[in-house]
This record gives C-alpha cells, structure tokens and sequence, in this order.
C-alpha cells in the first residue's frame, strides 16, 4: 500500500474513534510525522511528537531508560517499545509511534545498514516490529514510515476486534 494511503487509511479510522497519536522518530527524521500531517483532517488525531535522533534525546525527551541505551544502544526492540510507550505519555495521546534503526550508508554500532525497528504502543498494549531493509538511504525511511503505519493499522483494527469480541 502506498504510503500516503496507509497514513489516510490511519488517520481516517483515528477520526472515526476519536482516538489520538504521537510519533518518537529516530531514523526517519521526522518523516513519519511529514506524512501524517500531509493528510487533511489530521489535526483532529495528530498530538505531535519528537525527533530523537540523538541518543541522550531519547532519554530525555522521550524518556527511554536510560540504563536500557547504555545497555543495547538506541537500534533494539525495547528501545522502539520505549519510544512509542514515551511518545504516548508524554503527548497524551491514546497511540504513540516509534522508528529506531540504521538507514545506511554505512552500519552503526556493529548494527547492519536496513535494520529497523517500529513499535506502536496503544491504549493495553504495545507491539514492535523487526525489519529488515534494503534499498537507498531514502528507501530504507520511506519503508520503515509505510511499516509503522501498517503496524498502527494492523493494532487499530486488533482494538477493534477486541471490543467487539
């Protein structure tokens, strides 16, 4: 699914519940958030958010432990579960967001170019994602953007589910 779908597809459901979200984002920059905001009506669910790309950011924004960088560094799956969880408290928002990981050119603390990490932390629960991308620089924060919405997607239509089981 192309990413501006997904990011309206998100967006429009967010709407329908009257729900909320929030990004952390480390190796998309701010993409994530650029292409939420890109969608009409998303001032409606989009509370904001943080670029993190600094590792002491993470802390200190975003409120990931900081024993827990010091430990795995900044690409790991508690560190992406941290984000979302922080991103979502600290923008009271019902869903928070979060992309971790290395976009290349070169590796990055002996963590290969293409592995990524997204988790999305909502109302119960939380979820992260292991990926592993190929492609440009730009082709690795393009993906990892479009598996975080699919991510977030896949967890609204879960809460959904679960509601009416």
């Amino acid at each position: 699914m192309e990413t501006a779908v997904a990011a309206a597809a998100v967006v429009h459901a967010l709407v329908d519940r009257g729900e909320t979200l929030a990004v952390a984002e480390s190796l998309t920059g701010g993409l994530l958030a650029a292409t939420l905001v890109d969608i009409a009506g998303v001032s409606r669910v989009f509370r904001g958010g943080f670029v993190v790309y600094a590792t002491d950011l993470k802390h200190s924004l975003a409120g990931v432990p900081e024993a827990l960088l010091a430990d795995r560094g900044p690409v790991d799956p508690d560190v992406a579960l941290a984000l979302a969880e922080g991103a979502r408290a600290r923008c009271g928002a019902d869903w928070g967001l979060a992309t971790t990981g290395v976009a290349g050119p070169e590796p990055q603390d002996g963590r290969p170019v293409g592995l990524v990490y997204v988790a999305v932390a909502g109302p119960g629960r939380a979820t992260v994602r292991e990926l592993r991308l190929s492609g440009s620089r730009d082709d690795v924060r393009t993906q990892t953007v479009a598996s975080v919405l699919g991510l977030l997607a896949d967890e609204v239509r879960g809460s959904t589910a679960a509601v009416a089981g």
